[in-house]
């Protein structure tokens, strides 16, 4: 009997390009997870082509990002940043030059295409259409959930964004879930039938992120050496909810007063999505706060030095409302620094409560104060949920993401083809 293998995947994210940096603008956990599985997925021989929008007239056409994988920059709309709320009224600018593209080889160019967010899985509907190849589609954040978990000062996602997922969650032949709380979540929310939706891991670079001193860590971020640091690490917006951290630190230092000479408070990443209304948010907090003199923001931090200020913090805190996953907090635990994680979504997978770190349920600053507090006045228990986070955290990695990849790949030709499928020959 004839056997397919999977050769090459188109992969689309057309409102933000693998190649910016996390943590700002539309950055975040979904470029690490693109380029990570990317690279994964060439050293296994599979090629990839990743689509996205050209956000300057300088960038080259096309641009490697490693060997066997290819940046493809497509015009679509003005280069200047937009918004997501802007991005709608390209899909057809930026599905001409994914078509386009395809036109210029031979028919069969891909074999699968893996579309990531709700604007990307629309492209990646048509373009299924038209060369005849299986659609899978990763939603990393989805609208419905998103809206009912909202902070008190964020804006719901519009019910144009509910449709467009509900019409990829429909087209999709495979969906990825990052944990198995995700796929209930597109089963009971949305209607996904539970043969075609598959749970893959996020993974962690166990390589760049790894154990290492903490005082040369702090020698080289310029932190004092018996400071007690808390860290946020992430794009600065209300569904991160710094501010969770910020208030949290305010109440330890009300309830302690000797803490303020060696409490550190640094929040790593830049303003984002809703958060650039108020891109001064976090200043203006502090200084509302008394707390000004403890808080540390810094720009958004290359992932060799943000491996530094994991590894020079007592804990990391992730006080989101909502997370698909929550790579900041594997990154830190792969560091040895425990997390502090709101009880939400895939951060239950992500940290193991009382083994790797804490979860905390809600977002009021007395809980996030006592919880905190016991990582600046118990460092033997810290110490054992750092090795339980090293522990933890070796358990993803990205190779096991890409392969268990490959298999919904293979699944996904093999249905729409009806034939036994080779994912490496």
């Amino acid at each position: 009997m004839r056997r397919r293998r999977v050769n090459r995947v188109a992969t689309i994210s057309m409102h933000t390009s693998p190649l910016e940096q996390p943590g700002t603008g539309d950055a975040g956990g979904m470029n690490v997870y693109i380029v990570e599985s990317a690279k994964r997925l060439a050293e296994s021989g599979v090629e990839v082509e990743i689509f996205t929008r050209a956000t300057s007239g300088d960038l080259p056409p096309v641009a490697e990002l490693a060997p066997g994988v290819l940046v493809r920059h497509l015009t679509a709309g003005p280069y200047e940043e937009l918004t997501r709320a802007d991005m709608p009224a390209q899909l057809c600018a930026f599905l001409s030059g994914v078509l386009r593209t395809e036109a210029m080889y031979d028919p069969g160019r891909y074999d699968v295409i893996h579309s990531h967010y709700w604007l990307s899985g629309q492209v990646g509907w048509l373009a299924k259409e038209r060369w005849g190849v299986p659609l899978v589609h990763t939603m990393h954040t989805m609208a419905k959930v998103k809206n009912l978990l909202l902070a008190a000062d964020d804006q719901p996602e519009p019910q144009a964004r509910v449709v467009g997922e509900q019409q990829v969650v429909e087209i999709a032949d495979r969906l990825v879930a990052n944990t198995g709380d995700e796929a209930s979540e597109l089963i009971e929310l949305y209607g996904a039938p539970e043969e075609r939706v598959a749970v893959v891991n996020p993974g962690v670079n166990l390589t760049l992120f790894q154990p290492a001193s903490q005082g040369a860590a702090r020698r080289r971020l310029g932190l004092p050496q018996n400071a007690h640091v808390l860290l946020f690490v992430g794009r600065i917006q209300p569904l991160k909810a710094p501010d969770v951290l910020l208030r949290a630190a305010s109440r330890m230092l009300i309830d302690d007063p000797s803490l303020r000479g060696r409490l550190v408070v640094a929040c790593v990443g830049g303003p984002s999505g809703n958060g650039l209304a108020r891109p001064s948010l976090l200043v203006e907090l502090a200084a509302e706060l008394g707390i000004s003199d403890v808080v540390r923001l810094v720009p958004p931090a290359p992932q060799h030095e943000l491996a530094d200020w994991y590894r020079a913090a007592d804990v990391t805190v992730v006080p989101s409302y909502s997370e698909s996953f929550g790579l900041v907090a594997l990154e830190s635990q792969a560091c040895g620094t425990p997390v502090a994680a709101a009880a939400v979504g895939g951060l239950r997978t992500a940290v193991r409560d009382g083994v790797s770190g804490v979860l905390v349920d809600g977002h009021d600053s007395h809980e996030w104060a006592r919880a905190l507090r016991r990582f600046v006045t118990a460092p033997a228990w810290r110490d054992g949920l750092s090795a339980g986070a090293r522990a933890h955290a070796a358990a993803f990695g990205w190779q096991a993401t890409s392969s268990h990849l490959m298999e919904v790949y293979a699944a996904a030709v093999a249905d729409l083809n009806r034939l036994p499928v080779a994912v490496i020959s």
